[in-house]
Order: C-alpha cells, then sequence, then structure tokens
C-alpha cells in the first residue's frame, strides 16, 4: 500500500465576481522513500494541491476528493485530528522562509514549540533536539545561532531552518514548495544536497514542488507536469527527460539549459496561462500549443496510459507531437 495515495483531488475558491477551480482531478501515489516532483507555471495548482491535502487552504477554498495516509483520508479531516498529524508525520517546507518564520520569535522558540507539542518532551530537551537538527542542516555555530531572530540570518540559513523545523518530528512525508527559489545558484545546490543526505539519514519520502525541471533532475524519481490543474503528464525522471510526450512538457524542456546539447536555441511558450475562473473549453493548454486541433478546444482529454507508469493527458498520438529533437 502507498503511503499516501491521492484520488481525483480538487479544490474550488469561491470569489465574489466567480467560482475559481484552480485544481481538478489531481491523482498520484507516493512510495515510503520516494520524491515526487509536481512541475508546471505558476497558478498550476502546484501548491493548491499539497495545501488542500495540509487542510491550509484559505478560508474560501474548498477541497474534495481524497488523498489517503495511513488508511485516513486527510480531506475533511477536523482541525484537531490534523493538528495531530501535521508538523509531526506530515510537514512543510514554504517557498519564503521569511515570511513564513516568526519575526518576534528566536529560532530557538520556533524550533522547541513544535517538538513540546508533539513529542511531549521539556524545554530544556527541546532545544537539545533543536541545535542537534540545526547542525544536521549543516548550520555552523548552531548553539549560538538558535538564539537569534530571523532577520539576523542570511536567506540560505533561514531556508535551513525551515528545513530542520520541519524534519524535527522525523516526518513520514515532507512538502517542499519550491524550496530554492529565493536562492543564489550556490545555496540552491547546497540545499538540494541537503534535502538528498536527509532522505538517505530519515528515509522521509518527499514531494517537492517547483517550475524548474533542473531542480527536478537532480532530486526526483517521479514526476507530474501540471498545467491549468490538471495532471499533463505523469513517470518516471528519466522517461519525462529522455522522451516527453505531451506538448507541455515539451515547451518546458525547450526552455531548459542543457549541458548535454552542443548550444540550441531556448525556446518559451508563447501566451499565458488561463485564467482560471474563467478557464478555456477543452484541454486547457490547447490555446498555447502548436499540435492542437479541433478536438482539443471541446474536449479536455483523459490521462491515459503511453506505457506502464507512464501518463499522458493529449488527444494526439504520441508519434504526432512536434518534438523538436534538436534540442529535447
Amino acid at each position: 500500500m502507498p503511503l499516501l495515495e491521492v484520488n481525483d483531488l480538487q479544490v474550488e475558491f469561491r470569489t465574489h465576481d466567480a467560482a475559481v477551480r484552480a485544481v481538478n482531478g489531481v491523482n498520484f501515489t507516493l512510495e515510503e522513500g520516494e520524491t515526487l516532483g509536481i512541475v508546471g507555471e505558476s497558478g498550476s495548482g502546484k501548491s493548491q494541491s499539497v495545501l488542500a491535502m495540509l487542510g491550509l487552504l484559505a478560508s474560501n477554498g474548498r477541497a474534495r476528493g481524497r488523498a489517503m495516509y495511513r488508511g485516513e483520508n486527510l480531506i475533511g479531516l477536523s482541525d484537531r485530528a490534523m493538528n495531530r498529524i501535521r508538523g509531526n508525520r506530515l510537514s512543510m517546507i514554504f517557498q519564503d522562509p521569511m515570511s513564513s518564520l516568526n519575526p518576534y520569535l528566536t529560532i530557538e522558540r520556533q524550533m522547541t514549540e513544535v517538538l513540546e507539542l508533539h513529542k511531549n518532551v521539556t524545554r530544556r530537551e527541546a532545544k537539545k533536539r533543536a541545535i542537534s537538527m540545526l547542525e544536521a542542516v549543516r548550520i555552523p555555530e548552531a548553539a549560538h545561532r538558535i538564539g537569534q531572530y530571523p532577520h539576523e540570518l542570511s536567506g540560505g540559513m533561514r531556508q535551513r531552518v525551515m528545513i530542520a523545523m520541519a524534519l524535527l518530528c522525523e516526518p513520514e512525508v515532507l512538502f517542499a514548495d519550491e524550496p530554492t527559489t529565493a536562492l543564489d545558484v550556490t545555496v540552491q545546490a547546497q540545499i538540494l544536497q541537503l534535502l538528498r543526505n536527509l532522505q538517505h539519514d530519515f528515509g522521509t519520502s518527499i514531494v517537492l514542488i517547483t517550475h524548474d525541471l533542473g531542480v527536478v533532475a537532480g532530486l526526483c524519481e517521479k514526476v507530474m507536469v501540471m498545467y491549468g490543474g490538471r495532471v499533463m503528464e505523469q513517470c518516471d525522471a528519466a522517461t519525462l527527460f529522455a522522451k516527453p510526450s505531451h506538448p507541455y512538457t515539451i515547451g518546458l524542456l525547450r526552455a531548459l539549459p542543457r549541458l548535454d546539447h552542443d548550444g540550441g536555441e531556448l525556446t518559451g511558450i508563447p501566451g499565458n496561462p488561463p485564467n482560471m475562473a474563467q478557464p478555456p473549453a477543452g484541454c486547457p493548454f490547447h490555446e498555447r500549443c502548436a499540435d492542437a486541433n479541433g478536438e482539443c478546444a471541446v474536449d479536455a482529454p483523459a490521462l491515459k496510459a503511453v506505457e506502464p507508469g507512464w501518463l499522458r493527458a493529449c488527444h494526439r498520438p504520441v508519434h504526432q507531437i512536434t518534438k523538436e529533437t534538436s534540442h529535447v
């Protein structure tokens, strides 16, 4: 049985103007010790899918479907039951550590209260374990740093603190929302290596939310590509990079610099993501897709198997997709 199994996850937000369907029928599984990358442009539904599972949607958001964790459906779980799981067995690293950390509390207080709540340990023992975890995420002089406030730390250190907080209770699943976006490339590489090391040490399963396929290539076993609230393609990472089959996936890869190609022009995807308050009929990507036909503008394609373990949502047969193989 998978550690986490998501079926027909849907997220809708009620606004004054219209209902916004942010996520529409997402399905995936996560095994123990596995890393899944959820990829797509801003507004594709990546973060809202995870926030729905953790009970962290905005007050006007509603989730439906199933997200089964250890036999328990996370969708619709009471606040009391969710607080027992969230931060303990399921943890999240948010995108911006400066806005996620409390500027009025020291790092020590923000870390120790997690352990006091979920592990029922003394303040002294909690501090000792917090320092140990800061050392595990390679923060120098951890015993000194733990007494500082977030603004006294660099961006890279704040992100390491967020990772340490998320791992304090040794969760089974770690959700990481764009954990390297605000960092320079050197620190990005350090954070990704840190996640790899911590996964090896703790056996944690990771769901990585990102728009950066380069990050996915370095960390993930499986990939789920989202666009317009739907899953466009889903397979193992090696397959995605070797033979992408959905026009949107191909477009993302063509915009990514690659060391295994000598030169080659980077090409962006024309147009803009859809307005989810007024989504287009048919495939959400058809207005930007060079391979679209009349059927694409009418019917949203179902997610179907190309091969075992490899799914795509596209009306066009794989062999008819324009791949521009000089770069992809």
